[in-house]
């Protein structure tokens, strides 16, 4: 299929864009703290400008100091010592003939209360004593801690109103004084963006960060001027373009992403901040002011799932968002409607939905996405699966000066060192025993690292436990994590034996350099509970692979982990009544609450009920016995019950391959349960340390 939209030129006001596919915003702490571009940032965004992509917009960039960040480590343009560091990676970008838009941030009240006034004062200091950060990050969890327990100081916000569900836990009502020095804090940024080569600069206006929180009526309940009315909640970002456009010039590209609707009815609140019709008069608004696009989005921190989608979402299913405010406005549109094929990308331009297509996670994913497709190479794009790791490893990382990862491409973060990895294997034979993610992770690594590997699946197909997680109600792209990693294997060269069980007499005769074993894990059945091994009790991947059905039946599933939540979804489709039982004190305490949130969605309908601090003593042939945290016991009715307790490793091959004297290291599931993300970075760490 040819791309001719998605690869005709395009002009955002004066600046043209080779084609139409935008890298939009998302932060990946690839900085550092006095908010210049590290080197590790530049190759990070040279690779997608090498890849393809037209326009590149960076994460949030800080147009202050000292209000508060989102991340330590994320670009600043608050000083006009920022101005060449930007310049450089202008220049790197250029070389491919893609645009630079600086996307200008303030986090308002979801931003981290130990950043306010502390940044100019660590800044000097991390200069002069290289080790500091690290010692900042150690301290992390402990100034989190006390912004747990609101010994912080108060972020800004339009007005006292309800805290984000992911943010601060202190806030007060900017004062007029303090909207003005932000107002020219955005504008001034603006001008050393200009001044540094930056092709255009973006104002983030989505997601419930300051500006978005100004437009809305949920987080806008000023009485004054910059509050109360449509006009007023518009006045704060209308000084802020009126003072770009006048100080950067009316040529100077300037767009806007917005929130087109927060969709908290979604989450049941339907009289909470506004909807579509406001968000495209928001649009036209911008248009009238002289932006010269709309970057469409959607969504709040408090309606998350709706901007940031989990895998269970249907590609393009806002789209309808984008093609309001395109048939309401002149300007170009802009919109991640999360897109996952170049066909549908295709599609949406040719239909008019929007005229460019944005995306961050696909780039991440494919440095390469938009020259694949350029080249008619699409069936070879690593494609995203919406699995979060992006997200989640992010928030986890950034706090203690790691970055961000994504599930599938090792490299991020690390470009130039994944593109001259040391070529040392010289032919040596390897083998990887399993063919789930890990091993064809680990596979690809030793064959990138020179190695000739052999992956030995003991199964018909490849896959592992991702054969199980896919199966799961509307998970099925989850699969596209195994289906990427095998063409990928297979057009290096790598041999893949299936209904092949690995042993050690096997190996040995082989003689590898090394073994990684990533032969995954198995469900934890407890032989200390009474009637565990009855006839009718089946483990979560049973009922997920169709290999056990009931219909209309009492159910008690034993575990509210993800693996267990999938698991009532499909239950509960079935016309089951589902009892879960579950010992922590919350519903998958250890997931990513996003799967949680999106999980519990289908659930709630239909009434399951939880038991929590409870859990399982015995069971019987007519149900279970279970005891709460109070020692009380009680009797269930059940006709099945259904153990999504966790995985346990599966690596008993590894002493047998210890004693044979053959070298070992363990990779994903086979060392520690977890994410698809979790084995395959595991997979790579462990290859690259061979």
């Amino acid at each position: 299929m040819s791309y001719d939209i998605m690869f005709s030129p395009m002009k955002i006001g004066t600046m043209e864009v080779k084609n139409r596919v935008v890298m939009t915003a998302a932060e990946f702490s690839l900085g550092q703290i006095n908010g210049e571009p590290t080197e590790r940032m530049i190759n990070y965004f040279e690779e997608r400008a090498k890849g393809g992509v037209g326009l590149i917009i960076p994460g949030i960039c800080r147009v202050n100091d000292m209000g508060a960040a989102s991340s330590f480590t994320q670009l600043s343009m608050s000083s006009d010592r920022h101005i060449e560091p930007m310049r450089e990676m202008v220049n790197r970008i250029h070389k491919y003939g893609a645009k630079l838009c600086i996307q200008l941030h303030h986090p308002g009240r979801q931003g981290y209360a130990s950043s306010i006034n502390t940044l100019p004062l660590i800044t000097p200091l991390a200069e002069k004593f290289p080790k500091l950060p690290n010692t900042l990050f150690k301290a992390t969890p402990l100034l989190l801690g006390l912004e747990q327990k609101k010994l912080c100081m108060s972020l800004q916000a339009p007005s006292k109103c309800e805290l984000s569900a992911h943010g601060a836990t202190r806030i007060h009502a900017m004062s007029k004084r303090e909207i003005h020095k932000l107002r020219d804090d955005f504008i001034a940024a603006a001008v050393r963006c200009k001044k540094a080569g930056v092709d255009a600069v973006e104002l983030h206006s989505t997601h419930g960060y300051i500006l978005h929180q100004f437009l809305s009526p949920n987080t806008n309940k000023r009485t004054d001027e910059y509050g109360g009315s449509f006009d007023n909640r518009l006045r704060f970002i209308t000084e802020i373009i009126n003072g770009i456009k006048e100080q950067c010039g009316k040529d100077y590209p300037l767009i806007v992403r917005l929130t087109i609707d927060e969709f908290y009815d979604k989450i049941g609140y339907p009289d909470k901040g506004y909807h579509l019709e406001t968000g495209v008069e928001i649009a036209k608004r911008l248009e009238a002011l002289g932006v010269d696009a709309i970057n469409v989005s959607s969504a709040c921190y408090d309606t998350y799932n709706y901007w940031l989608e989990p895998t269970s979402f249907e590609p393009g299913w806002r789209a309808y968002l984008a093609k309001a405010v395109k048939e309401a406005v002149n300007v170009p549109v802009i919109a991640a409607n999360f897109i996952r094929s170049p066909e549908q990308a295709e599609k949406q331009l040719k239909e008019g939905y929007q005229d460019f297509i944005g995306s961050a996670r696909n780039f991440i994913c494919d440095p390469y996405w938009a020259k694949k497709a350029e080249e008619g190479k699409s069936d070879t794009i690593r494609r995203c699966i919406g699995c979060l790791h992006c997200i989640k490893s992010f928030i986890a990382n950034a706090s203690v000066g790691g970055v961000g990862e994504c599930a599938l491409n090792p490299s991020v973060g690390i470009e130039k060192e994944y593109a001259s990895m040391p070529k040392s294997g010289r032919g040596f034979k390897a083998a990887v025993v399993g063919a789930g993610p890990a091993g064809l992770t680990a596979a690809i690594t030793l064959k990138r690292r020179g190695f000739e590997p052999i992956v030995f699946e003991k199964e018909s197909e490849a896959g592992g436990q991702v054969n199980i997680a896919a199966s799961g109600p509307f998970k099925d792209k989850l699969h596209w994590a195994v289906e990427d990693l095998l063409k990928e294997a297979e057009s290096l060269g790598i041999e893949i034996k299936l209904n092949t069980e690995a042993t050690a007499d096997m190996l040995k005769e082989l003689d590898p350099y090394i073994v990684i074993l990533a032969t995954g894990g198995v469900p934890i059945r407890p032989q200390s509970i009474e009637g565990i091994n009855g006839e009718n009790v089946v483990t979560a991947p049973e009922i997920l692979l169709g290999r056990k059905e009931i219909k209309d039946g009492r159910v008690a599933v034993i575990g509210s982990g993800l693996t267990g939540l999938e698991t009532t979804e499909k239950l509960n489709e079935l016309g089951n009544k589902v009892t879960v039982i579950e010992m922590a004190d919350e519903i998958a305490g250890a997931a990513w609450f996003q799967f949680v949130d999106d999980s519990m969605s289908r659930i709630k309908p239909y009434g399951t009920e939880f038991l929590l601090g409870t859990k399982l003593v015995s069971v019987e042939p007519d149900g279970v016995t279970v005891e709460s945290k109070s020692g009380g016991k009680s009797k269930l009715s059940a006709d099945l019950v259904v153990l999504s307790m966790g995985v346990r490793p599966n690596n008993a091959l590894a002493k047998e391959l210890e004693e044979a004297g053959i070298r070992c290291i363990l990779a994903g599931d086979a060392a520690k349960g977890g994410t698809i993300g979790n084995a395959t970075q595991s997979a790579f760490r462990a290859v690259m340390t061979v």
